[in-house]
């Protein structure tokens, strides 16, 4: 519709836009961030994100997750107690819960107070 009044404006025949061209961006960007280099960076991001979701938000007002290193994911504690607390107790329910919803990409779980 808006193609077909645009034409008649500028006095010029209609003209289909070529829709053999369309790809969905997510290919795209896939293939982009593939070529960077940026997968485990990506992914990185997407488990910092997902944190409070993990381990709800009690705990993460109380812990962030700083960085992953080889399949480790490195986790700042505000205080010695909620370490222990994480470390002791919650660590293997918090590793199940990352390894299902990120499979291989977090193997382990390295907390620190700090």
């Amino acid at each position: 519709m808006r193609a077909r009044v645009i034409a008649d404006w500028r006095g010029l025949p209609e003209r289909p836009f070529p829709q053999e061209n369309w790809r969905p961006i997510a290919g795209i960007l896939e293939k982009v961030i593939t070529q960077l280099g940026l997968e485990k960076r990506v992914r990185e991001e997407e488990i910092l994100r997902a944190w409070q979701d993990i381990v709800g938000p009690f705990i993460a007002q109380h812990s962030s997750p700083q960085r992953l290193v080889d399949g480790v994911l490195h986790v700042r504690v505000l205080q010695p107690s909620m370490h222990y607390e994480l470390d002791r107790t919650l660590r293997a329910d918090i590793l199940a819960k990352l390894k299902a919803r990120f499979g291989r990409t977090v193997r382990d779980i390295r907390f620190r107070v700090g």
